[in-house]
């Protein structure tokens, strides 16, 4: 992508077009589409430049070649959407779910909190916890009669809360890399993963969304707005899991055959069908990261799929049988990857015009030091939600506001009270944004409609923000 430019206020408008449409049609590929041909008006009236109308080659094109996108493809589609198809075709996943979570689970509360707990254990960031825990735990879910916005909501907010307070993944050797040198307290990526650490305590908005998930699960949330209310009443009255007019992410295998009959009838699912390449995309996720050797989140993923290859080969399921469910499984992510896809080039838009930067500008400053943390989150908030990224988000964010927040006010406690306000609030609008990666796979993954699952879970996760935002605001009193 070439140098931004600066669109100034109008910078902001693809993104509200593509939000205002989401919410007002519940149709999320056509407004992402809407959100990109405003980009390319944007962009042709600032430069007047008549080649910048055209959305394919200024947007289109340079998003589907990136490597986000390659990435899109090789772990949603084929790896993550063929490791689901011969989990199906094995009977791994229904296997793992009779024997540990219908086990675990008697009721829909043991469920969601069997979900909970799966997020925590899952806790690599948003791809590896919404896949594995949605497809882990519907089938128990389901069963209990569990709507598919509440395990949506208990999945999306125990992926991304969850990886910025149980750091043993690759974000906060990410975050490090952002803000190393930025001040004389943090000189170099060790001083801010150790940082990192140190702030935990004031990332407010994951601490609460993780406990008030927990305590949602438990049945023991103190206030549950209607949205999600409605939906938790319909499902328990067996009015259905789903919204009446809901258009679910993935179909229901249920609707086109039961899984019985899509499992090779001579193949007797084991564990080891589902716990070894599961225990290959954790190994491999988390091992290396602990030893420092950086992040091997794509090898995790091919190599998971290749495992769920070789034991259902191993274990005498014929390969022809193998790879149709490898086929199938693709089948079912192809909507996934499109909006995923659509969601990368809306990404290409908003950093050609400078989105988050204008964001970034407007907060001017001249603030005040009991202000600036308040501030911080409800910046990231805003930023996140409008772009669909919180690693984008911090990047942008971390290396204006730690020097900012240094010079209003040198003290470390204040600076892990501002560092704690970057990576909540930016958690918050990626886990809430509908073009987020998280949100889509949260929706796809629990067989939710995106738009539902964004409507129930905003007014949860939005509680615990403007608790964040309050806890930080009075932390800064103990300074």
């Amino acid at each position: 992508m070439s140098e931004p430019i600066d669109a100034g206020w109008l910078s902001v408008l693809p993104a509200l077009v593509t939000l205002g449409l989401a919410f007002a049609t519940r149709q999320v590929v056509p407004a992402l589409f809407a959100g990109i041909l405003t980009g390319s008006l944007v962009l042709y009236w600032v430069t007047g430049d008549l080649d910048k109308i055209n959305p394919i080659t200024n947007y289109f094109l340079p998003a589907i070649g990136s490597k986000k996108y390659a990435q899109i493809l090789l772990i949603y589609l084929w790896s993550l959407g063929g490791l689901i198809g011969i989990w199906e075709v094995t009977g791994a996943a229904r296997h793992f779910a009779e024997q540990v979570g219908l086990r675990f689970s008697k009721s829909g509360e043991s469920s969601m909190f069997f979900a909970w707990l799966l997020g925590c254990v899952f806790h690599q960031g948003g791809t590896v916890s919404t896949v594995l825990t949605g497809s882990t735990v519907k089938p128990v879910s389901d069963a209990h009669k569990v709507s598919h916005e509440e395990l949506a909501y208990i999945v999306d907010s125990t992926a991304s809360p969850i990886a910025t307070v149980l750091p043993f993944n690759a974000w906060p050797v990410y975050v490090a890399g952002l803000v190393a040198g930025s001040i004389t307290l943090i000189p170099d990526e060790v001083a801010g993963w150790e940082f990192f650490i140190k702030s935990l305590p004031f990332n407010f908005y994951a601490l609460l969304a993780v406990l008030s998930t927990l305590l949602f699960a438990w049945g023991k949330l103190p206030f549950v707005p209607g949205p999600m209310r409605e939906a938790r009443a319909r499902s328990r009255r067996g009015a259905g899991l789903d919204h009446p007019d809901a258009t679910p992410m993935v179909v229901d295998a249920t609707l086109e055959e039961s899984l019985e009959e899509r499992e090779w009838p001579d193949y007797h699912p084991g564990l080891v069908d589902f716990l070894l390449p599961l225990g290959i995309l954790l190994g491999v996720n988390v091992i290396p990261v602990m030893l420092g050797m950086g992040s091997y989140v794509n090898e995790a993923f091919m190599a998971s799929l290749l495992s769920a290859m070789v034991i259902a080969s191993l274990r005498g399921m014929p390969l022809a049988r193998v790879l149709s469910g490898f086929i199938s499984g693709c089948g079912k992510m192809t909507i996934g990857a499109i909006i995923l896809g659509l969601a990368v080039t809306i990404a290409e838009v908003s950093g050609s015009l400078g989105t988050a930067g204008y964001l970034v500008s407007i907060g001017g400053d001249a603030i005040p030091a009991y202000v600036l943390p308040a501030l911080l989150t409800l910046l990231c908030m805003i930023i996140a939600f409008a772009t669909g990224t919180s690693w984008g988000t911090y990047a942008v964010v971390f290396p204006l506001a730690i020097p900012l927040a240094w010079s209003i006010l040198p003290e470390p406690l204040y600076i892990q009270i501002c560092f704690g306000a970057v990576l909540g609030g930016a958690v918050f609008g990626d886990q809430c944004s509908p073009i987020s990666d998280t949100t889509i796979l949260s929706s796809m993954f629990t067989g939710c409609d995106l738009m539902d699952h964004v409507r129930t879970q905003l007014p949860l996760a939005g509680v615990a923000a403007g608790l964040g935002v309050v806890f930080s605001t009075i932390a800064v009193a103990f300074v």
